[in-house]
């Protein structure tokens, strides 16, 4: 009985024994065996693999493309201009045995502490020493190749490779935002207010040189127009004369008929003339014997060669005794109007 349990408990211990010699290395990771923290062997192929329990013991690391994002940080590019800016990292284990002596038990905690580090510095270096605008335009893209080629070099003593870097976010700090905003909205109106003043110079010119033109036909269509009337009143004048100067007599009757029309309206004036006036002449010379109404006057009472002129109506009826022939009676003929012009 004691046997069979003896036995039992060194077969028990026996698999025991053989079951922690053995460990397995998963594809996704790498192992240390470590011997009183003394580095032993490093399995990087995935497999079974042996070690001696109790003295012996495996640290794993992870062999696959790691991650870090790094907390924002605030960098003053050339222009002073203040930036707060956001990246990460892609990072891999290459040398497990530099790893382990730089890091120590730390494990990878340690190294992204440090990896952190050495990023925040390069960040501040590559990106002080260009302008903001640079920082958000195009050229960001070669920007984070500096600092990832720049961060590799010094990321090489831990036994890790940086994969890449990325700026996640690049903005101004809380506190400047809205003087930045400010100061764009004082920027876009004062590019506003210089295309305004440039389309109102440009209205002005067109509307300007439109005027002008107005004023050059307007001015060009009157001249036009007054040399069209002045060829046409000299022709009408020379239709005038012609036709007038057949017969210069009849021209000067007509002008006297065309005044006795005008002057001698019904009702509308009263003229003082002498009875000889040369505005009466063709009708003392149609034999009518006075002028257009003859005024009643006692005949006893004036004689004929002092017989002064009386103001009468224009249309006064003639006296039911005419005055004897070879005295001129006392009349009131209208004024001429003034003959029409040639």
């Amino acid at each position: 009985m004691n046997r069979t349990a003896l036995l039992l408990g060194v077969a028990v211990i026996a698999v025991v024994g053989v079951l922690s010699s053995v460990f397995i290395v998963d594809e996704r990771e790498k192992a240390l065996v470590l011997q009183f923290g003394q580095i032993k062997s490093v399995k990087e192929e995935p497999g079974l693999a042996f070690k001696i329990p109790l003295i012996q013991e495996v640290v794993r690391y992870d062999d696959r493309i790691l991650s870090r994002d790094i907390d924002p940080i605030e960098v003053t590019p050339l222009d002073d201009r203040r930036l707060v800016v956001d990246a990460f990292a892609r990072y891999r284990i290459t040398d497990v045995v530099q790893f382990r002596q730089a890091v120590g038990v730390g494990g990878t905690a340690s190294a992204e502490a440090r990896i952190d580090l050495i990023l925040r510095s390069r960040l501040r270096e590559v990106l002080g020493s260009v302008t903001s605008d640079s920082i958000l335009s195009v050229d960001r893209a070669a920007l984070t190749t500096r600092i990832r080629d720049s961060a590799r070099t010094e990321a090489a003593g831990l036994g890790v490779e940086i994969i890449d870097v990325r700026l996640i976010r690049t903005d101004l700090p809380e506190q400047n935002l809205e003087a930045t905003f400010a100061r764009m909205r004082a920027e876009r109106e004062r590019e506003a207010a210089d295309e305004i003043a440039r389309g109102n110079e440009a209205a002005q010119r067109v509307r300007a040189q439109a005027d002008r033109t107005v004023v050059e036909t307007v001015s060009d269509a009157r001249r036009q127009a007054e040399i069209i009337r002045g060829e046409a009143d000299a022709l009408r004048n020379a239709i005038y004369a012609e036709a007038f100067g057949a017969d210069p007599e009849f021209f000067e009757f007509y002008r006297s008929l065309s005044a006795y029309t005008t002057a001698l309206q019904p009702g509308n004036s009263t003229l003082v003339l002498s009875p000889d006036s040369e505005f009466f002449s063709f009708l003392n010379e149609s034999g009518a014997g006075t002028p257009a109404a003859t005024a009643e006057a006692p005949a006893a009472e004036a004689p004929a060669a002092e017989a002064p002129a009386a103001e009468v109506p224009a249309e006064a009826e003639a006296p039911a005794e005419p005055a004897p022939a070879e005295t001129p009676a006392e009349t009131a003929p209208a004024e001429p109007a003034p003959a029409p012009a040639n």
